[in-house]
This record gives C-alpha cells, structure tokens and sequence, in this order.
C-alpha cells in the first residue's frame, strides 16, 4: 500500500509463461514508492525480444518524469536504446510498451501506450479500455475492413504500427486520467486479452479484496484458456487515505 496525492494506492503483479512459448519474453516493473507499473511484451521468441523488453523497460523506468514531455522523452530514450541494442543481433528487436505513473501533487496519472498491451479501469462497475491497440486489427475493427473473427482480423492482429524498436521512432500516446477511490486499473499484455473475456475481467475486478488476488485468478484464466502466450497482469486499486501503511 502506498500514498498518492491523498490516495492510497495498493497493486500487485505477475507473470507466467504459459504452454506455448520456452520463456517468458513479457517484462514487469512495480515501483509502490512513486508509484509506477511498467509493462511490456516482446515481440517473436528470440533474443531480440527479451532484449528489446528488458531494455525498453529499464529505460523508461530510469528516465520517466510524471508529466507529459518528460513522458515522451523517456520514450524517445527507449526508442534510441532499443534500436541500438538490436542492432548487432540481426532479427527482429522490438516490444510494445504500456505504463502507469502517478502524478505527484494530483489525484490524478498518466498512462503511456505504445503497442497493444492494455490499460483499462473499472468505475462504478463499468470496466473501460482507456488505450488503443496500435495494431492494424484495431485500425481494421474501427472502420470494418473485415469481419470479426475472420482470419484477415486475426493477422492483422499480429502486425503493430507504433512499438518500441519501431524504425520511425513514434511517439507514444499519453493520456492524463483521474484516481479516485474504488477504481481499479488493470495493466496486461494480450496474452490475458486474447484469452479471457471482458465480462470474466470485469467480474475478477470488481470482486474487491487484495489485487494480489484479482492477479493470481487472471492468470490462473490465462492458463486455463490455453496459455497460448505469456501473460502479464498488474492490478492497481485506489483508496481514501492520507499517508502510507
């Protein structure tokens, strides 16, 4: 538990491997001092993933300031680091990237997409997506270019349009959200999205209680749905409170 401009803030987190991949190429940080989530999930299964997660992660966590330029800066940090990192590996170097970060004098934080992990809140027992997917699924799911479920929208899934590692550098999107009590945030990686259902999340979100607990069950989902990818879930839950415990 910790404090937050007069909230207090409590999370948890965790990872699996899952059954179809011989490592977990998905990388988690949680600072409950600050308080910061970083998640962020390779892409492919070889080297170039695990280095371009790692080092997108520690990057940003050694750059980020809470505040809109200082955001976009740790993340053109990122964007330099990990494309030098894969250039002498000669495969594919690249991660998405998905942040929380408190603001220090607000009740408020900003979360920082780049890729297709996720951020969503649960308020007042409805459970939002606040991130886009930046994806060509997502592109084609908003303006119909096929139909859901068919095999061109499964594809297009798999083929990012901004991440870390990207030759272009993009930018991120940075989004500026209030905290108030009883939210709860949800951090993943489309390892848990792909796999469990938005009325399931909802339903493990809103059952209070230690977001310890909300984890543990959303990866044990995972792995009962197949654990056809890694998976990496952080749960951040917001209450009134003045000082830490």
């Amino acid at each position: 538990m910790t404090r937050a401009a007069g909230m207090r803030l409590s999370m948890a987190g965790g990872t699996v491997v899952g059954n179809r991949y011989p490592a977990n190429f998905d990388v988690l940080h949680i600072d409950a001092v600050h308080p910061l989530v970083v998640v962020a999930d390779g892409m492919g299964d070889g080297r170039g993933s695990a280095v371009a997660g790692r080092t997108a992660v520690d990057t940003f966590v050694g750059k980020v300031v809470p505040e809109p330029d200082g955001l976009r800066a740790a993340v053109a940090e990122v964007q330099a680091r990990v494309r030098a990192a894969g250039a002498g590996l000669g495969e594919l170097t690249g991660c998405t990237l998905t942040a929380f970060v408190a603001g220090e004098r607000s009740p408020g934080a900003w979360l920082v997409q780049l890729g297709d992990s996720r951020v969503y809140r649960l308020r007042d027992d409805l459970l939002e997506l606040l991130t886009t997917d930046h994806t060509v699924a997502w592109l084609g799911a908003v303006h119909g270019w096929w139909p859901a479920g068919s095999a061109e929208a499964h594809a297009a899934r798999y083929r990012l349009t901004r991440y870390a590692g990207h030759p272009g550098a993009p930018e991120p999107d940075v989004l500026s959200v209030t905290v108030r009590p009883g939210d709860v945030y949800l951090l993943c990686t489309d390892g848990l999205t792909d796999q469990v259902g938005y009325e399931r999340l909802a339903g493990v979100l809103s059952g209070g209680g230690d977001p310890a607990r909300a984890v543990e069950t959303l990866l044990t989902d995972s792995l009962a749905a197949g654990g056809e990818d890694n998976t990496t879930v952080a749960v951040i839950r917001a209450e009134t409170g003045g000082g830490d415990d």
